[in-house]
């Protein structure tokens, strides 16, 4: 099988493992360069062209898309997509889950745990919008941020609203978030493949913060999932209509909250906090989904 990772970094941990686990088990694993993707969009003959030549056909790409690149990652996904190459995760996946409004209406849409969440462009009275969430201390966040940048803890009333000012003054796009206090700076993320959690970790900030990413000089263990825990990761990744997905779980009084899925969860901190090889499971993914459709193409044909 031939398959194609689309990343900016070929040097990236996550990158690494994925063209290993692809190797070892016999497939081709091209890593190229999102960016040097252009597009020949003619008819009948989708193509995807980089270093001056067209793309080989390939059985599947995996995109690791950065948020930064989001608009023209997604569209060489999709021209892929034109190409009958299997997407791991989907251009329209992806897009869904990187916006974060959309993501989280979607998920309340399906009864998912979340925290009470505010959105509005300028509201006549942002207090109401913060007591609309249950009150201060809340959690401020940019639309467009990742790995915890642009995401302000309002801890009183009036900080809270100085913060919402400030942002709302360089026009910025922010969702406002009750704080989930009993989860005392840890998170909980799930490693969702093919509709099953194969890995689990609890992240846990370090003390005097309340963001828990590993970026951030939060620590790494591993987890016990519920079964409540379990069936939110599972049913928030296909809320969202993705195959592999990071989904971050408070734990809260009322359950579990979902705070974030995301399309191309990174693999160091997750293999390295509970030594379960998922590069290698969502390699296997790959195999049996494209088996699948190789035998339904091939069943199509003989009944026809």
């Amino acid at each position: 099988m031939k398959i194609a990772i689309l990343s900016l970094g070929p040097q990236l941990y996550s990158t690494q493992r994925l063209k290993e686990a692809g190797e070892q088990r016999g497939h081709q694993v091209d890593v190229i360069n999102t960016l040097h993707c252009y597009m020949d969009i003619t008819s009948n003959n989708p193509q995807v062209r980089y270093d001056g030549e067209a793309l080989p056909k390939y059985d599947a790409v995996i995109p690791r898309i950065g948020s930064e690149i989001t608009f023209y990652g997604t569209s060489v996904v999709r021209q892929f997509e034109m190409m009958d190459t299997f997407a791991l995760n989907s251009s329209i996946a992806i897009s869904r889950s990187r916006d974060k409004l959309r993501s989280l209406q979607l998920l309340s849409k399906k009864g998912i745990g979340l925290p009470r969440t505010g959105f509005a462009c300028h509201p006549d009275k942002i207090g109401d919008v913060i007591k609309n969430v249950g009150g201060a201390p809340v959690v401020i966040k940019l639309l467009e941020g990742t790995q915890g940048i642009g995401v302000v803890l309002g801890e009183t009333q009036n900080a809270a609203e100085s913060i919402i000012e400030a942002f709302m003054g360089l026009n910025a796009n922010i969702l406002v978030q009750e704080f989930i206090k009993e989860a005392c700076g840890a998170d909980i993320r799930c490693f969702v493949v093919g509709g099953k959690v194969v890995a689990a970790m609890k992240r846990q900030a370090p003390e005097g913060e309340f963001r828990s990413n590993l970026h951030r000089g939060g620590s790494a263990e591993v987890v016990k999932l519920s079964k409540a825990e379990r069936e939110t990761a599972i049913q928030s990744a296909k809320a969202m209509g993705l195959n592999v997905a990071g989904v971050d779980i408070l734990r809260s009084n009322r359950g579990p909250v979902v705070m974030e899925v995301n399309s191309s969860p990174g693999l160091e901190g997750i293999e390295g906090a509970t030594g379960i090889d998922v590069a290698a499971a969502i390699i296997e993914f790959i195999e049996s989904h494209t088996s699948k459709q190789k035998f339904s193409k091939i069943g199509c044909r003989i009944q026809g």
